[in-house]
């Protein structure tokens, strides 16, 4: 009986066409060489997208339209939404990366692995469990989404914009998880180091 097949460092990072550099329209190369600069390394799912110069501009400005904006959210709280829908959606890519992201943010080497792994358990507010709770059931079973979990919310300090931010970013990230998981997007393996020392 031959051994488990194992992935190697040199394991493709999409089953689709991933475009070089050089090949991608002048802005999406701009904005990659930016985050490159920003960050030492290109994320895989600015490569993967690239295949889709169209798409990729949509998908990054509602990505910043959501995540970068002010408001009573925390850019952490932003993303323990992320890490949390995306651990039930099953996407590696986005548990890994947004981990690193929330670790960063929150200052906190350990916050991410236990949103990730069970958020109602995790070192978290109560406010945030209410805002986790609210982000999986859109995630999952927005169909469910009553005047009751927005009053939750409320009792817990978000208003109705919060309610659309916390959505909108599930529902965001519910393509994103399944495109990575249709794609086969890798995570670079810088991610898994970031924030935990």
């Amino acid at each position: 009986m031959s051994a488990p097949a194992q992935a190697s460092p040199e394991a493709p990072i999409s089953r689709f066409p991933v475009p070089g550099l050089t090949d991608m329209p002048a802005d999406i190369r701009e904005r990659i060489e930016k985050v490159q600069a920003k960050s030492g390394f290109i994320p895989n799912v600015f490569l993967v997208l690239a295949h889709r110069p169209a798409e990729f501009r949509a998908f990054f400005a509602y990505h910043d339209a959501l995540m970068d904006k002010p408001g009573n959210l925390s850019k952490a709280e932003r993303e323990m939404i992320v890490v949390a829908t995306s651990n039930l959606n099953q996407c590696q890519y986005c548990v890994i990366a947004h981990g690193a992201i929330l670790r960063i943010r929150a200052k906190d080497p350990l916050i991410a692995d236990q949103v990730a792994i069970n958020y109602r358990k995790a070192d978290i507010t109560p406010r945030q469990k209410a805002m986790l709770d609210f982000a999986v059931t859109v995630s999952q079973s927005a169909h469910l989404v009553g005047d009751a979990h927005i009053a939750t919310l409320k009792e817990h300090g978000f208003d109705e914009e919060d309610a659309w931010d916390i959505a909108a970013i599930a529902s965001f990230f519910g393509l994103s998880n399944r495109m990575a998981n249709v794609t086969s997007m890798r995570p670079n393996k810088e991610f898994y180091a970031m924030g935990r020392g």
